[in-house]
């Protein structure tokens, strides 16, 4: 019994002590936030991986930034979450200069990874529904390889300066080693408008320039007449679209804020810490939404997601009877 209430008195001791920056409701909820988004993170991620190399009707050009989104993704589920979770258990980071660093850097790398690999998803599906006479030419199998490639190219050059600018710290309000944005009010502002702004604008263009010719395309079709978008190609445009909404919502306030204090400096001391802090792990959940998405939206990756699991449930029946 006594090692039962020491136990228990550790636990709650590292979860919220009574001199630490949130009430212990708090850091409990922030961690059971992250302990869902790592475990759903994982699982969805390495069933869509999984899912478009199984299932013929998934290996399509446009899901090849399907499956590097979800790499992005499980980057940041692996090591940088268990990290952050690690330090909200013990009230700071106890894993040194070098795990803070490569946690910091493998989180840009997530976070840069997704928005380019959306950008590129809605330039597919642009290209594939705006202009599908060109689109089997620019989207070749050779073509595609290069394509992400490119995403993961610019991906790597755009966290590189991170580096030279000492911007990845521990920051104690997100239990976190992440970027800095009072390291540089100027830098701050380019990473906001390259990072986040940018992809945002191009991507909202091609789903603006998709939603006109969808909405063309139905009200002038006639009931005996063929439509020009099939509604299986609707529904996958439609689900990269709420995927791409998802990722906007869940990551703009984040990019508000750095924006704001970084244009005006004396923002900062007017933003709450609750807010900053929410506005930081609401980026973290998106993380495991997109395989949610293509589950409830897309028939497709539904049946192979089930037949997957059903595949690992007999495995695992069988092993218990043996």
């Amino acid at each position: 019994m006594e090692e039962e209430g020491s136990l228990l008195q550790s636990l709650s001791a590292g979860l919220g002590r009574e001199d630490g920056l949130y009430p212990t409701w708090v850091v409990i909820t922030l961690a059971a936030i992250l302990i869902v988004t790592i475990a759903v993170d994982i699982l969805g991620n390495l069933l869509v991986v999984v899912s478009v190399f199984k299932n013929k009707n998934l290996r399509k050009a446009g899901n090849a930034f399907v499956v590097s989104l979800a790499i992005a993704d499980l980057l940041v589920a692996f090591y940088p979450y268990p990290l952050v979770l690690m330090a909200i258990f013990h009230d700071g980071w106890v894993m040194g200069y070098l795990h803070c660093q490569v946690s910091g850097f493998l989180m840009g790398i997530s976070v840069i990874g997704s928005i380019f690999n959306i950008t590129g998803i809605a330039i597919n599906r642009y290209c594939y529904i705006c202009h599908s006479l060109k689109y089997d030419k620019l989207f070749s199998g050779a073509n595609t390889v290069c394509y992400v490639g490119l995403v993961w190219a610019l991906t790597l050059l755009a966290i590189v300066p991170n580096l030279f600018v000492e911007s990845l710290q521990y920051d104690p309000r997100v239990y976190s080693c992440t970027f800095a944005q009072s390291v540089s009010a100027l830098y701050t502002i380019a990473v906001v408008v390259i990072h986040f702004f940018l992809p945002i604008t191009i991507v909202s263009y091609c789903y603006l320039r998709i939603w006109v010719l969808v909405i063309q395309v139905r009200r002038r079709v006639k009931p005996d007449t063929q439509p020009k978008i099939k509604s299986h190609d609707f529904w996958n445009f439609l689900t990269m679209f709420v995927v791409f909404v998802l990722f906007a919502v869940c990551w703009a306030p984040l990019n508000f804020i750095g924006f704001a204090v970084a244009v005006q400096p004396t923002l900062g001391s007017l933003i709450p810490e609750w807010l900053f802090t929410a506005s930081y792990f609401l980026a973290y959940f998106n993380s495991c939404l997109n395989a949610v998405v293509y589950g409830a939206m897309n028939h497709n990756f539904r049946k192979e997601y089930k037949r997957i699991i059903l595949t690992l449930l007999q495995l695992a029946y069988r092993a218990d009877g043996d």
